[in-house]
């Protein structure tokens, strides 16, 4: 018997940039950047639940978000729409990013609709594809398909391996992925009320990653998102004793790196709860395409039953 979809669930990670510079902007008006994500072993979780009808139904999400909006229902609705397929979807969603955060929850949610969905309608395509249709409904969506903690560049859709950049420069032991303490300030942040504030720093020089390892970096959005709301500034002031704490996107989030997991709990039972916040580790392989790879192997484990 073939495993039944609606059993299994799918992550939708949340990423930290652990730098962002603005470089330029762009006769679209888009701004171009450069910045490293990396994914983190918290997030959303999906299941879905195949229909016959062609119908996208969607259950939980944000409050108040309408089906239309929401990227899970655009992404899924790409996809039918892209391959042709006559099926449709439930589409359970828990979730557990705030709104707002910079920790990418909405478009890593509609990156895992398109990868769910991809093998689930068995659509076959491949992750450029899929990286594709993302980029239509976000810049951050294709870094989520790809999978890989990635530097990117352009209005954040050029991605780099980061292992790749790193071997390149003599750097063999990768990227560090430390355990983390997330602080998420209630407050929701506009990104492009971000971008669109005449004080923000636009022209930063693009930098190479030894810069990034000489710590020569930061996230140029703090300063405008901490005078516009305070509270995401009191949250980096109240982690910083602890560790050096950076806003990552821009905002509501701030973050540490910690060496272990007890130093991490140990800062994050020293916060709360004064703070809403969360403990993860750092991941340079998202934990998707983990899942990608169990349901796979679900599914050869069925065909192989089925055979004998």
């Amino acid at each position: 018997m073939s495993p039944d979809p609606a059993d299994f669930a799918w992550p939708a990670p949340a990423k930290l940039n652990l730098f962002l510079h603005v470089t330029g902007r762009r006769d679209d008006g888009f701004h171009t950047l450069q910045t490293l994500f990396q994914f983190l072993d918290h997030g959303d979780r999906l299941r879905f639940r195949l229909r016959g009808d062609g119908r996208i139904v969607r259950h939980g999400g944000l409050a108040g978000l309408t089906p239309e909006a929401d990227l899970v229902v655009r992404a899924a609705r790409a996809l039918q729409a892209r391959c042709g397929v006559a099926r449709g979807v439930e589409i359970h969603l828990d979730k557990r990013l705030p709104a707002g955060g910079g920790l990418g929850g909405g478009s890593s949610d509609a990156a895992t609709t398109l990868v769910a969905l991809n093998a689930l309608w068995e659509c076959g395509l491949d992750a450029a594809a899929l990286a594709e249709l993302g980029l239509a409904l976000g810049a951050d969506v294709p870094v989520f398909v790809a999978g890989e903690a990635a530097w990117a560049e352009g209005v954040g859709e050029r991605l780099i391996p980061v292992h790749r950049l790193l071997a390149e420069a003599g750097e063999g032991a990768g990227l560090a992925e430390p355990w983390y303490v997330v602080i998420a300030p209630p407050v929701s942040v506009s990104t492009a009320e971000i971008f669109s504030d005449p004080a923000l720093i636009r022209d930063c020089p693009a930098i190479k990653i030894r810069d990034f390892l000489a710590g020569r970096v930061s996230n140029v959005c703090e300063s405008v998102v901490f005078r516009r709301y305070p509270e995401v500034a009191r949250a980096r002031d109240a982690l910083a004793p602890r560790a050096p704490a950076r806003m990552t996107g821009t905002g509501a989030c701030v973050f540490a790196a910690f060496d272990d997991e007890a130093a991490a709990r140990e800062a994050a039972a020293a916060l709360a709860p004064d703070w809403p916040l969360f403990v993860a580790r750092g991941c340079n392989r998202s934990p998707l395409q983990a899942a990608l790879a169990d349901w796979k192997g679900l599914q050869e484990q069925a065909r192989g039953r089925a055979q004998n």
